[in-house]
């Protein structure tokens, strides 16, 4: 490991194979606290080149304890986190709003090491119990539309340097992985990256398969479709910059999306969000992340109509419902 971290030092970039290894080791304890840390900062002075994230993210899917889904086809809504926004848990109540909607949803999240209220955070806050059981998230999926894959219970690496996540409290080359390894590795994703050029390299990657994506990115520095800006999303064939009024959407200032202070705060947001008692920011901006979503299950559909399926869902109370369903 002295050899790789002096060689990163060095402004070297490591092969495909040695990312690989590197994260290998990680996920089997083999380098210490201080080891992993520096390893992890070393992403934070440089970007991160595309053969270096294939390679980490070849270990992390490899190393995983898998979940097959039975032939049934969902989608994940994830953020890399990152972006120093403190928004509330937007990714997560649009993943509500998309099971609501008669989608099935097999969401992959976390803890926050940077903000607030990840995802894990909040579901636990309501009271979910995190599980890796196959046969309970089965249930719950089919249940519910929705399961949660909180990921430390399915990656061993995510789990080891989790307390050094924390401590460093900033992001790391792991909030970058997160959405690339889903346990089940769904055929639909819809992706929020904190910068443009991890937005490019989403793109690249998600290129290699057969996966139906969108990797979106709000121009002001948000890791979903904000409204605060212009956002571009790239899919599979094409790139498009979009506005809030393409949507027919009010643009609306960055305050309006703050999570609080606290777990509490973010949660009482997320619930009045599905009671259909938050502020129109609030709600818009969830429609349009679970729009999105929609649209990458069905790409033929016009955009609109897939956001008022999204709007829908939560006018009518399904979503709410789909969360109430997940929790019993």
């Amino acid at each position: 490991m002295k050899n790789i971290l002096n060689r990163l030092y060095n402004h070297e970039t490591l092969s495909r194979k040695e990312a690989y290894e590197t994260l290998v080791k990680i996920s089997k304890g083999e380098l210490n606290e201080a080891q992993m840390a520096s390893f992890m900062t070393v992403f934070l002075m440089r970007n991160i080149m595309v053969n270096e994230i294939q390679g980490f993210r070849d270990a992390l899917i490899e190393l995983r304890l898998p979940i097959d889904l039975k032939g049934m086809e969902s989608i994940d809504i994830v953020g890399t986190g990152g972006d120093g926004k403190n928004t509330f848990n937007i990714s997560t109540c649009s993943a509500f709003l998309v099971a609501g909607a008669g989608y099935k949803v097999s969401k992959h999240g976390n803890v926050s090491a940077s903000s607030v209220s990840g995802s894990s955070n909040v579901m636990q806050y309501f009271g979910y119990e995190f599980t890796n059981n196959q046969d309970t998230l089965l249930h719950q999926l089919d249940h519910s539309n929705i399961c949660f894959f909180h990921a430390p219970l399915f990656h061993p690496a995510m789990k080891t340097v989790g307390p050094t996540r924390r401590q460093l409290g900033v992001k790391t080359f792991f909030n970058m992985l997160g959405p690339l390894v889903n346990p089940a590795q769904p055929k639909y994703q819809l992706f929020g990256t904190f910068s443009m050029e991890l937005s490019r390299l989403y793109q690249y990657i998600l290129q290699e398969n057969e996966k139906q994506f969108a990797v979106v990115y709000a121009l002001d520095g948000y890791d979903e479709i904000s409204l605060t800006s212009d956002f571009k999303v790239r899919t599979h064939f094409n790139e498009k910059l979009f506005s809030p009024s393409d949507l027919g959407l009010s643009k609306y200032a960055q305050s309006d999306l703050h999570g609080g202070e606290s777990v509490k705060d973010a949660a009482k947001i997320f619930k009045n969000v599905l009671e259909n008692k938050a502020t129109q920011a609030q709600m818009d901006v969830v429609v349009a992340n679970a729009g999105m979503a929609i649209s990458c299950m069905k790409p033929d559909a016009n955009l609109t109509d897939c956001m008022e399926e999204a709007r829908e869902s939560l006018v009518s109370g399904s979503a709410l419902d789909s969360l109430k369903k997940l929790m019993n």
